[in-house]
């Protein structure tokens, strides 16, 4: 019998998430967007004034934090909405008239950061000595700190209403892979003609039967490289934009401006790459130990994700992956556990894959919501892994908006990805100590071996492929489908060593990975899981003391530069021991897996 994937309206209601506590209904959001559009036209109250008073001042900045998540809880729901099932055109329209009241906030509110770098040195010392001010010291300081990077007014407004033509690759890249591409139907293994999807992909990928997986990996990349001209079109464009945009601000190249609304130097960046490089041996023994214990001649990419304790049965209903989840976060203590209970019950959480859903998973939200997730659970391990980690990032969200205003309460990505990485080494930490059984010990050792390649050597592949291209287009060469095929080959080849074979169709890869539309983010994984691991090291073996750091850390949102709220953790990811820690962590675990299968 063939698997039907299910309509939105055949999902169970408590499986899905309540946007209504955004807006009640879509009138709602229709009236808040007219508001919305008039608060706007309150630009000109406050544009050329601000230095006259702090009053003045202060009610601008008022202002400005009222649209701003006027415009955040709009473009929110619209874009969530559309995420449920991407063929619906209303919301598509809904999500294309939000992104457009966001260029218009943008050009609206564009005045401010250049009026307030022209306020001279001495008058503006002499507003902040108003006690309303205090509160936006560090916003201030950050503003400041770019001041070199900040264009003219006229400019600003300009670059303001070309953003939505910059952003015009990704939202292609979004409606040509989520909602057009049709990926081909695969024989699962008894045979079924099954519909191949991007959020079953993996669970094919990790099937026993490896024809199902070469299978499932050539029909996906078939349906990728009948567009492969198109793909890189869109991301040679993205690529493009972001060099436009930080040569324009003066910076000296895409790179670094990213970076700096991070303050985070070019050297941790060049130094994870760097680390990366120095245990890529490990990485070698790794996939040399896969191919000789799956008792392959070749192990080839469609070989990479299937378990290599092939008999460890782990389908997991999502009622059981809840309850492993919360006893694996008990070193958190009880108060971050009854949060995690109220998200469960609570409407926070799109549970299943259905028709026109966006793939993967994600936790967003806005300041006045309560955190919310997508997921498309498959019932697999890292499936259960995806949980935790999305998890991670909405209670963060939810302790960073309870303790924080809504100048502050959105925390940077680069500390983002601590808090979820932090629960995906409890959970395997919490697993692994939980068995006695030998044979699935190797096999939860096999997964947080894979959670290292997928997060640190994987991510940081993918890091050296953005830092390439974009330094490519920054001298001039041309992003061809051929060119970024060539480039990622030589890298999979790079990472993945001599005991794999890189199947040509590898190459597209970069085709159908999001992140790379959003230049430089995906360091932060590599970053963040080594962050993570030092972390949860810390609060098993101290205890309260590093929890108490750890749930400050979550409460901090963006109330300081990354670095100095992981330095304040308990972590300094200006040095190179946090990531190289990690690696000898999967050295050990490649050692403890070897022992184990060879005692088997």
């Amino acid at each position: 019998m063939t698997e039907v994937l299910k309509t939105r309206d055949e999902i169970a209601q408590g499986d899905k998430w309540k946007l209504e506590d955004i807006f009640p209904s879509d009138d709602d959001w229709e009236t808040t967007y007219k508001e919305t559009e008039k608060k706007i036209a309150q630009a000109e109250k406050y544009a050329g004034k601000i230095a006259e008073s702090a009053d003045l001042l202060v009610e601008c900045l008022q202002w400005t934090d009222e649209l701003s998540l006027g415009v955040e809880n709009i473009y929110t729901y619209a874009k969530m909405r559309r995420d449920e099932d991407n063929r619906v055109s209303i919301y598509q329209a809904m999500t294309d008239r939000a992104a457009t009241l966001s260029v218009q906030a943008g050009s609206a509110l564009s005045f401010f950061i250049p009026e307030l770098m022209s306020i001279p040195d001495d008058r503006f010392a002499e507003l902040r000595q108003d006690s309303r001010l205090e509160l936006y010291d560090h916003y201030f300081d950050h503003i400041l700190r770019r001041k070199e990077h900040v264009l003219s007014l006229a400019e600003e407004k300009l670059l303001a209403e070309a953003s939505e033509m910059a952003d015009a690759p990704s939202t292609i890249f979004s409606m040509a892979n989520d909602a057009d591409l049709k990926l081909g139907r695969i024989k699962d293994e008894e045979g079924r003609e099954q519909e191949l999807t991007k959020g079953n992909f993996v669970k094919y990928m990790e099937s026993k039967d490896r024809a199902v997986r070469q299978d499932a990996f050539n029909t996906l990349y078939s349906a990728y490289g009948r567009q492969i001209n198109s793909w890189a079109a869109m991301l040679n464009a993205s690529v493009k934009a972001d060099c436009f945009f930080a040569r324009i601000r003066h910076y000296d190249s895409a790179r670094q401006a990213a970076l700096d609304d991070d303050k985070v130097p070019l050297s941790v960046y060049d130094s994870l790459i760097s680390s990366v490089h120095d245990f890529l041996p490990e990485m070698y023994r790794y996939t040399k130990l896969r191919k000789k214990v799956l008792q392959l001649s070749e192990l080839h990419m469609y070989d990479i994700y299937v378990p290599m304790v092939a008999e460890i049965e782990t389908k997991i209903d999502f009622a059981e992956a809840r309850d492993m989840v919360n006893k694996s976060l008990q070193p958190l203590g009880e108060g971050y556990l009854k949060v995690l209970d109220s998200a469960y019950s609570s409407g926070w959480i799109d549970t299943y894959e259905n028709l026109g859903k966006t793939s993967g998973a994600y936790s967003w939200g806005t300041y006045s919501s309560h955190p919310y997730v997508l997921l498309n659970y498959q019932e697999t391990l890292d499936s259960v892994f995806t949980l935790t980690h999305e998890m991670g990032h909405a209670l963060h969200s939810y302790f960073s908006n309870q303790k924080q205003s809504h100048l502050y309460a959105g925390y940077k990505i680069f500390v983002a990805e601590v808090a979820s990485t932090l629960n995906e080494s409890l959970l395997i930490k919490y697993l692994i100590e939980h068995t006695n059984d030998n044979k699935m010990k190797a096999y939860l050792i096999n997964h947080y071996l894979e959670q290292f390649r997928g997060t640190v050597f994987r991510q940081t592949m993918f890091a050296e492929f953005e830092r390439d291209i974009h330094a490519a287009v920054e001298k001039n060469e041309a992003l061809t489908a051929e060119y970024l095929s060539g480039m990622y080959f030589e890298l999979n080849k790079k990472y993945y060593g001599p005991d794999v074979v890189s199947d040509e169709q590898i190459a597209m890869e970069w085709s159908r990975i999001p992140h790379f539309y959003n230049a430089f983010y995906v360091y932060k994984y590599a970053t963040g899981f080594s962050a993570a691991t030092a972390l949860a090291q810390q609060i098993l073996n101290e205890g309260e003391p590093a929890v108490r750091r750890y749930l400050d850390f979550l409460g901090s949102g963006g109330s300081d530069y990354p670095i100095e709220l992981l330095r304040k953790a308990g972590v300094d990811m200006e040095k190179p021991e946090p990531v190289k820690q990690g690696l000898q962590v999967f050295a050990s675990m490649v050692n403890e897996l070897e022992s184990l299968l060879e005692n088997h």
